[in-house]
């Protein structure tokens, strides 16, 4: 096995060999959890536009479907992601079988009864109120037991791993486990009144630090370092060539791993969180460019002298293009933690549309095209329509761009609404105004949410029909990267 690539002897590929069926069992699901979490978002964000959507019922209001539709696209869809990209990559660079199948089914299942949980008790008002956070506190322990499950069994499968070397992307995924278990549990430390009420154990200003603490290294470690795992594997099997530079790899991996657990304060810019703790996360998020981009660019480089292969390649598309969005999101944020800056934006909808630029641009991107790699594997064939592989390409692209688009426009627009002033200081617009004025853009963006989960629909489709179909012709380009 090569350093520089992701690169494997050829040997048996079967069930025999590798336990490949906790993989399409959390691929699928991923897949599924998709199109679920991303049809709940449409339909939230239709509500803003048109409230009478909500019918009047309040399971079904904004502020009950919106931490279900987080919760979905978060843990749901990017956590099976996760684990069946970890479960694959694990055994596929070890040349072992995970240390134990049984353990990997409890994760699955315990992951599964997780997400059910969260559909029944969100949309009842049970909640938290912590942001990415909101399950109470006894779904807040199962997650913890499930989560140490999976991340034993992936340590405990390195251990007897054949190789002398650990591939870099199993360094991403086992700095994500460690750092995402200690964040859920001290954030979600509580006093529990009842089955459907706790309270957190912090208070005040303390709470609001140690939530976002959480809530941005959610994103920082969950959301990035772990998705950055499936691009370090999959951006080169995909490509057929070897990583760009793998020490740039590995500087990148420390540079994340000691830097995003500052970062959290620089949401809580003009609060009463003590101004230095701000300008500390600001100083620390503007630093975090630097490796961001350089990790992208290894991503992108890897490319070099085979930019071609994007003619007809759809998958290699999802992958290279979510680095595109990556270094994008990974420069926005940190320009918008500047003080300057923050005091237009927090609060408005521009922040949404840079959690987006991330959320349907690099994560979800980087995804599907980490999804359609393994099924073609794990089911020994082409997908079924590299067509509609390719409709789904454009469809996430125009959808993505289309909401990430408006809600700049909606969020600056509301910034510079709510601080406009005349002659005599008074403001220039009421509240309802600017609301009012954020109408279209609101109707934009679910029209984008709506190209985007119509890609969602298309791809679910096409892995339906890949998985059912009896055929197992492989083109010579597929069974050469396997070897």
């Amino acid at each position: 096995m090569r350093k520089g690539g992701v690169k494997v002897s050829a040997i048996s590929t079967d069930d025999k060999t590798y336990n490949f069926d906790i993989v399409r069992a959390f691929s699928i699901c991923a897949v599924v959890y998709l199109v679920v979490g991303a049809l709940v978002g449409v339909y939230i964000a239709s509500e803003l536009a048109w409230p009478a959507l909500n019918m009047d019922i309040p399971y079904i209001t904004f502020g009950r479907l919106r931490p279900l539709h987080t919760n979905a696209v978060i843990f749901a869809f990017g956590g099976c992601t996760l684990m069946a990209t970890a479960f694959y990559v694990v055994q596929r660079t070890c040349h072992v079988r995970l240390w134990s199948d049984k353990m990997a089914w409890f994760t699955f299942w315990g992951w599964n009864l997780v997400i059910v949980l969260a559909v029944i008790t969100l949309p009842l008002g049970m909640t938290s109120g912590k942001e990415y956070a909101e399950l109470e506190w006894w779904i807040d322990i199962i997650i913890a037991v499930v989560w140490l499950s999976y991340m034993f069994n992936f340590i405990m499968t390195i251990a007897i791993r054949k190789t002398s070397h650990i591939y870099v992307a199993n360094w991403f995924f086992l700095g994500m486990m460690i750092m995402i278990t200690y964040l859920h549990i001290g954030n979600s430390l509580a006093v529990p009144v009842s089955l459907t009420k706790s309270y957190s154990m912090f208070s005040g200003v303390q709470d609001a630090m140690i939530q976002w603490w959480y809530g941005h290294n959610a994103v920082g470690y969950f959301l990035t370092a772990g998705f950055l795992g499936i691009m370090y594997y999959f951006v080169p099997k995909q490509a057929g060539l070897p990583i760009f530079s793998y020490r740039l790899s590995v500087l990148h991996f420390w540079t994340l791993m000691f830097g995003y657990a500052w970062l959290g304060a620089h949401h809580l810019q003009y609060t009463a969180l003590p101004d230095w703790t701000g300008s500390l996360g600001a100083a620390v998020s503007i630093s975090m460019i630097i490796p961001s981009w350089g990790g992208a660019l290894n991503g992108m480089l890897t490319l070099s002298g085979a930019w071609h292969k994007l003619r007809d390649d759809y998958i290699l598309r999802f992958l290279i293009v979510s680095l595109a969005f990556y270094a994008m999101s990974t420069f926005e944020g940190p320009v918008m933690s500047i003080k300057t800056v923050n005091a237009l934006s927090h609060y408005t909808d521009w922040t949404v549309g840079h959690v987006h630029s991330g959320a349907l641009g690099w994560v979800a991107m980087v995804s599907i095209g980490g999804l359609y790699h393994m099924i073609t594997r794990m089911w020994d064939r082409e997908m079924y329509s590299p067509a509609l592989v390719n409709a789904h390409f454009w469809l996430a692209t125009i959808g993505a761009v289309v909401y990430i688009c408006a809600m700049w426009v909606s969020g600056i627009m509301q910034g510079l609404m709510w601080r406009a002033t005349d002659d005599y200081g008074n403001l220039s617009y009421t509240f309802v105004e600017s609301v009012a004025a954020m109408h279209p853009f609101y109707a934009m963006r679910a029209i984008g949410g709506a190209i985007f989960l119509l890609g969602a629909v298309v791809m679910l489709y096409n892995v339906i029909m890949t998985i059912t179909s009896t055929s197992t012709e492989r083109k010579t380009t597929v069974a050469a990267a396997r070897a």
